[in-house]
């Protein structure tokens, strides 16, 4: 406070003052402390941590330094001198007594999505990826995913597709993947219902869950003669044989010999079987492919590098169509009505092939086909919502999302009467006939039934 005396003013300085003056009680100047400190993930290396006594009105130069991983925010507390709170390196004005902090945080790791999704030839909903789950996830740079993929009761897996390059083992269906960008994967199933119903030239055949054989139709090249099979997992029928292979992967055939069309007794490690007009088609364990019979067109000619990584095949009369594990096909033999020209087909996850012409279905359920079509085959451009394909004769079949069917083509003997089918898990083309397996393990039939194939009313697969 301020007194005055005989015209003099005297200056009466409160002890808050001496602290905060200017001048200090020797006549020095006052000093201040400066507290500092940080966060964790770095420090502050000038004028470094702790309490440090500054005269006042000196500029201090603050610098603080992150550590590997994080990276420096702002400073914090008493900071109404520093010259720019968000710089790594400033200075702080001491006017009075300060505490501040420099604030850091960890860098965010790069984040990536993983998009997953499953797809399977046949009925939905029977085969997922379980870990971890369907759709799109998003995972920090280096994470390592389980994948873990269960086809239920009737299916198989196959493989890993899409961006794998980090998947430890594509082939197993319990595996990992590193994510180090953006991936979308896919697990590939097959359908095990796919092999239990078969349409021949003019026969049926089905296998029952027991592992047994049933048959009707034409037995005229002993094509039907199946009582003694047992331990069946697959079935197929081409024009006047039919083959099957066993759970240990061998493989029997019966009926018309053609050319060795049933000279499959030395197959080994058979996953799938598909039968011609008249010649016999087996994919190995290991994407490999063998075949034996009429080979006139080069239809048997599945041995060349191209015939690699295959996960399904189908036989037309006298070609032969694989579709590859990356969705893409290749075909051999006659392609006398482009019924081969599947080289550009992309997306595709099951392949069907007629007499003289050759179908796929997208993975989007749409169908593409290509080859002759004098009776309209090919004509599926149309179609949508599909689960599977066969191709019999001169007839296409598609069985849609709802277990309803459609069919095109040839329908002299009523083999496209099967608009009012419903409850279908699959389905089937012959020569002339059409068959379905509904859901219940029961069979039916339309066409030509001049030889019995149709009569499947009492089959029960299950």
């Amino acid at each position: 406070m301020y007194l005055r005396r005989s015209g003099i003013f005297l200056i009466t300085l409160t002890s808050a003052a001496l602290i905060g003056g200017i001048v200090g009680c020797g006549g020095g100047v006052v000093e201040y402390d400066l507290t500092i400190g940080s966060t964790a993930g770095g420090s502050v290396t000038t004028p470094g941590e702790g309490t440090f006594a500054q005269d006042t009105g000196t500029d201090v130069d603050l610098v603080a330094e992150p550590e590997p991983g994080y990276y420096f925010v702002n400073w914090t507390g008493d900071v109404g001198t520093i010259a720019d709170v968000n710089a790594i390196a400033t200075t702080i004005t001491m006017n009075d007594s300060y505490s501040i902090t420099a604030n850091f945080q960890a860098i965010p790791a790069v984040q990536y999505s993983l998009t997953v999704s499953s797809t399977t030839e046949g009925w939905p909903s029977c085969a997922e990826v379980t870990t971890p789950g369907e759709g799109t996830f998003s995972y920090s740079s280096g994470t390592v995913v389980s994948l873990v993929a269960e086809p239920e009761a009737g299916y198989r897996f196959v493989n890993w597709t899409g961006d794998v390059g980090t998947v430890v083992d594509v082939n197993a269906a319990t595996t990992i993947i590193t994510i180090n960008g953006d991936y979308s994967i896919r697990a590939n199933f097959r359908s095990c219902l796919s092999r239990i119903l078969a349409a021949g030239g003019f026969h049926t055949v089905g296998f029952r869950s027991d592992g047994t054989v049933v048959t009707a139709g034409s037995n005229a090249h002993g094509q039907c003669n199946v009582e003694g099979w047992t331990d069946i997992v697959q079935i197929a029928a081409g024009g006047f044989h039919t083959v099957g292979v066993r759970a240990d992967g061998t493989v029997v055939a019966v009926g018309w010999q053609y050319e060795g069309m049933c000279d499959v007794g030395g197959w080994t490690n058979i996953f799938q079987v598909a039968a011609g007009g008249a010649h016999t088609v087996g994919l190995k364990s290991d994407g490999a492919v063998v075949a034996a019979g009429w080979n006139k067109y080069g239809q048997c000619d599945v041995g060349s590098r191209s015939w690699t990584d295959i996960i399904q095949v189908a036989g037309g009369w006298d070609h032969t169509v694989g579709l590859r594990s990356d969705g893409t096909a290749v075909a051999a033999g006659s392609n006398a009505y482009g019924q081969c020209d599947v080289g550009g087909w992309t997306d595709i996850i099951q392949v069907a092939a007629g007499s003289w012409y050759t179908v796929g279905l997208r993975t989007d359920g749409t169908v593409v086909a290509v080859g002759d079509n004098t009776y309209g085959e090919c004509n599926v451009v149309l179609w949508s919502s599909i689960l599977q394909v066969a191709a019999g004769n001169w007839h296409t079949v598609g069985l849609k999302s709802d277990g309803t069917v459609v069919a095109v083509g040839d329908n002299y003997y009523r083999s496209c009467d099967v608009v009012g089918w419903t409850d279908i898990i699959h389905v089937a083309g012959g020569r002339r006939h059409t068959v379905g397996l509904r859901s219940d393990g029961t069979v039916v039939a339309a066409g030509d039934n001049s030889y019995g194939q149709c009569d499947v009313g009492g089959w029960d697969l299950f």
